[in-house]
């Protein structure tokens, strides 16, 4: 009971602390704040934030290749992609594909993690070769596979104007995510940094989330985002009723084209070599 008083004891002066901080900064700051124009200022917000351990510091943490010198962005800026008002605009047709195959071809679902029985599962084992998280595939490891995409023509019509990296056994790699009901992906980081992940939110009812290292969010349908998936992220669906989102990558817009050729080059090469299997999950 001691120990528990002292605890709490102690988290009322912090908590106190804090907010005496808070409030010393705020007129100062607002006052520099106006004097640029009064637009929010969002590194800055995130940088105090973590000065005051309101929010943890994530890290780039791909579990393949890093790419160094590449700030790690949870969430990127909308309007460094312009092309997400198109996607937006097809979200309607890709919905009522994506629900055509749920009835017409339920059996091209898959499990999205498929490890062997004999690999250390960690995370995984509950989802393991589970249809709890399927996914369908359009693009798998930079193979298109025909047969979805001839059902879906709307969809592969939009994912062909994206700025999709094209790395032989590698990439592009775009699927109908489906999470059932009560269901939550563990946290987890991808594969490298030199290419984000898009989502298209589809089918969302109540009670789903996402977050990105420090930042929780929650889909709202045909809202497109775009999230660096090195950085541990996890989702949920608490929900009765499956979500659905398309998902597919591009490449880090803050390569140059060479940097981009040269990892590509490099990347198949290194796959080659070594004759390397999938790299799901990511």
């Amino acid at each position: 009971m001691a120990i528990r008083d002292a605890l709490s004891h102690a988290k009322s002066v912090v908590e106190a602390d804090l907010a005496a901080l808070t409030a010393m900064l705020e007129q100062p700051l607002a006052a520099v704040r106006e004097r640029h124009g009064g637009r929010q200022q969002r590194r800055v917000d995130l940088c105090l934030d973590t000065l005051m351990g309101k929010r943890k510091t994530y890290h780039s943490q791909p579990t393949w290749m890093y790419f160094p010198e590449l700030p790690a962005i949870e969430f990127f800026e909308r309007s460094e992609f312009p092309w997400l008002d198109e996607l937006e605009a097809a979200s309607e047709e890709i919905r009522a594909e994506l629900l055509r195959v749920l009835v017409a071809d339920r059996e091209g679902l898959q499990p999205y993690i498929d490890f062997p029985a004999s690999m250390p599962l960690d995370q995984w084992k509950d989802l393991n070769r589970s249809r709890r998280w399927s996914a369908y595939f359009l693009w798998d490891q930079g193979s298109a596979v025909a047969g979805h995409l001839a059902r879906c023509p709307a969809t592969a019509r939009s994912l062909e104007i994206m700025p999709r990296p094209r790395i032989e056994s590698r990439a592009p790699t775009a699927f109908f995510s489906i999470l059932e009901p009560k269901t939550r992906i563990p946290a987890h980081t991808g594969v490298t940094n030199t290419r984000l992940t898009v989502h298209l939110p589809l089918v969302i009812p109540e009670g789903c989330g996402f977050r990105v290292g420090a930042t929780t969010r929650e889909w709202q349908p045909a809202k497109a985002w775009v999230f660096d998936d090195t950085i541990e992220h996890e989702a949920w669906n608490d929900s009765d009723t499956p979500r659905a989102i398309l998902i597919f990558d591009i490449w880090n817009p803050l390569l140059t084209a060479a940097e981009r050729d040269l990892i590509q080059t490099a990347t198949e090469l290194y796959v080659r070599y070594y004759s390397l299997p999938a790299e799901n999950p990511g």
